[in-house]
């Protein structure tokens, strides 16, 4: 294990753990949740979902794993955002502050709003010449495949990022406000920029963000294409190989992703 591999490890876990303890609300607005026994008191004093015999511990388990389940894909989401984040830090020795970006806008009463995107490469920040050099040359072609204008190609200072696990929910709000993301992003020269981690994305969304002048990198190994592949940005560009990463470390990821579903599908809480 190389010596970066146990923080990593951690930042990506450390949020996947919590799913371990959800706990289902069943529509009673506690933050925690309900416990088994509380369901089944709850569902006892219904004589309707009684009558049913609902309150069965293993339709307990089954909300529970449900809800926990959306969770684990949530949190690995925030893990690959803060993973991802610690990366550029490191491999382009950027500071805290240059990896982080957000802009204020007007709501509709007026109020200022801040909207922060995951992550952001200011290349004029990295410290290598080098790896200056090829993070720029990276951002210029990217934003000629995307028939950028030349006048705003000239004055892109950096890349934003959005991270994703996986992009398989046809969210129109999230994409409404990823599109208002990319506009602030080139308004402020910087080139948008969508991370997934896996490979899975729904083919019209893609089509709808590579319109929009989003670039998208998809968790494809082994493509060999900087300008598609999430891995091969990371190796190819930013200098670390992320595939390599979660390849030596996937019967760590593996254990405690099963510990997890086990705890869900049990009716009892951990």
């Amino acid at each position: 294990m190389i010596q970066e591999d146990s923080v990593y490890l951690e930042l990506i876990l450390e949020p996947i753990r919590v799913c371990a303890e959800y706990k289902p609300r069943f529509g009673q607005g506690r933050k925690t949740g309900i416990t088994l026994e509380q369901f089944q008191s709850l569902y006892q004093d219904d004589p309707f979902y009684s009558w049913f015999g609902l309150d069965n511990p293993l339709m307990y388990a089954a909300h529970k794993a449900a809800g926990g389940m959306t969770s684990i894909y949530r949190q690995i989401g925030i893990g690959c955002e803060r993973l991802f984040r610690q990366i550029l830090q490191d491999a382009l020795s950027l500071s805290s502050a240059a990896v982080n970006w957000s802009y204020e806008i007007a709501g509709p009463t007026g109020k200022r709003r801040v909207l922060t995107l995951d992550a952001r490469v200011p290349v004029t920040e990295i410290a290598r010449p080098s790896d200056r050099t090829r993070f720029k040359e990276w951002m210029e072609i990217s934003a000629e495949t995307l028939r950028v204008e030349r006048s705003i190609l000239r004055v892109l200072s950096g890349v934003v990022f959005e991270i994703r696990q996986g992009y398989k929910s046809k969210d129109a709000k999230r994409q409404n406000a990823d599109i208002a993301n990319a506009a602030a992003a080139y308004a402020a020269g910087y080139l948008p920029c969508a991370v997934l981690f896996s490979s899975q994305i729904d083919a019209d969304i893609l089509t709808r963000y590579r319109m929009e002048r989003w670039l998208v990198l998809i968790g494809l190994v082994g493509h060999n294409d900087p300008f598609v592949s999430t891995y091969d940005f990371m190796r190819e560009i930013v200098g670390y190989d992320l595939a390599a990463f979660f390849d030596r470390n996937k019967q760590t990821l593996r254990d405690e992703i099963e510990r997890i579903l086990r705890d869900l599908l049990s009716p009892r809480t951990p």
